[in-house]
């Protein structure tokens, strides 16, 4: 704490703003973290469910609790166009049933879609911060270092003295800056690179559920 305080005015700006970035950076990784998580297991629930209901309307209620799960998101977007489709259908043909033909499959197929867009968006909420923390974090605690050492050798040719002692001081506060920069950019990144291989695991599984459920809609009640 000595060496931030007796730091330049400039590179105790550098550390309060590298400390900023930091404590974000950790309060957005703890969120999205449990945010992941729940998300996972809330999803790995509901398919056990849709697997083993042949009622695709307590689905459909169980898919409203787990608010969390973007599969079930998926499913409801899925099942009320489905719905809707079928009273349309039913009201211009009197009841002869659903077809191919009059944009069954495609509406539910755009509208499970739109609701894994939503999903996705939701689920790679913040990690833009991380990223930009990641990506310039180490920038800015490196100009804090640069800024440092210019003003030590610049102390150095006021006092006119060649002696590492008169340096080192003024050499050490400034790589304080270097250090917090990359204490900042590590767990950033390393986090980045986590959500996004969850995320896309979860896409996955959205992508792979839709095309489940839209065979068997398909079979049973878009003939």
């Amino acid at each position: 704490m000595d060496l931030v305080r007796g730091s330049s005015l400039i590179v105790q700006g550098v550390l309060y703003l590298l400390i900023l970035f930091s404590v974000v950076s950790w309060g957005i990784i703890f969120y999205k973290y449990r945010q992941v998580r729940i998300s996972k297991n809330e999803s790995e629930r509901f398919v056990e469910i849709f697997w083993e209901s042949r009622n695709l309307a307590s689905i459909h209620d169980a898919s409203r609790e787990l608010r969390s799960s973007p599969v079930a998101q998926v499913f409801r977007a899925g099942y009320e166009e489905l719905l809707r489709v079928s009273r349309s259908k039913k009201e211009s043909s009197h009841g002869e049933g659903l077809t191919t033909e009059l944009g069954g499959v495609d509406n539910v197929t755009r509208a499970m879609k739109r609701a894994t867009s939503v999903e996705i968006t939701k689920l790679e909420k913040s990690l833009t911060f991380l990223a930009t923390t990641a990506s310039t974090t180490p920038f800015i605690g490196l100009f804090g270092t640069v800024w440092g050492i210019m003003n030590a050798f610049r102390g150095l040719s006021v006092t006119h003295s060649s002696s590492i002692q008169a340096v080192a001081p003024g050499i050490a506060e400034a790589l304080i800056a270097t250090a917090a920069g990359l204490a900042a950019a590590i767990p950033a990144l390393m986090a980045y690179n986590h959500f996004v291989q969850k995320i896309k695991v979860l896409t996955a599984d959205m992508d792979n559920f839709s095309h489940e459920f839209l065979n068997i809609a398909e079979r049973h009640f878009l003939k």
